[in-house]
């Protein structure tokens, strides 16, 4: 089975995994955190450029009781010697306030769907770019 858009878990049922080392994988957390509960998914976002992954990741749960189960038994224990954060995944819109808003300017006016796909490659647009233009000159 191809797994999920990781938004599309349960964010209930999420952890967020802070600072494990470069060198735990997918399929450690995976094992790792079994020891909660049944894991659904597991997700460690890598970086565009160098393809590394960014010394955090995700965890998804079969159900949220086993997510705050998995806090607490897991919150900074070691892994390869570095203290782990494990905390509820906070990715609800209600709970963003922390982004960025991107002004560019002297656009060709066509160029939104270019912005998307230029801009979504570096994570989640909430709201669908739009080149602003000028009403009387049609510049951006």
């Amino acid at each position: 089975m191809a797994a999920r858009p990781i938004s599309e878990w349960n964010q209930d049922a999420t952890v967020y995994v802070g600072a494990p080392d470069e060198k735990v994988s997918k399929p450690l957390l995976w094992e790792l955190f079994l020891q909660a509960g049944p894991v659904v998914n597991t997700n460690m976002p890598k970086d565009s450029v160098t393809g590394q992954h960014q010394c955090y990741g995700f965890v998804e749960f079969l159900n949220e009781k086993d997510a705050d189960y998995a806090i607490k038994i897991m919150n900074m224990i070691k892994l390869d010697g570095k203290p782990t954060r494990v905390k509820k995944a906070t990715a609800h819109n209600k709970n963003l306030d922390v982004g960025a808003n991107i002004f560019t300017g002297n656009l060709d006016p066509k160029i939104d769907k270019l912005l998307y796909d230029t801009f979504s490659t570096f994570g989640v647009i909430l709201q669908t770019p739009k080149n602003m233009q000028d009403p009387d000159t049609g510049n951006s």
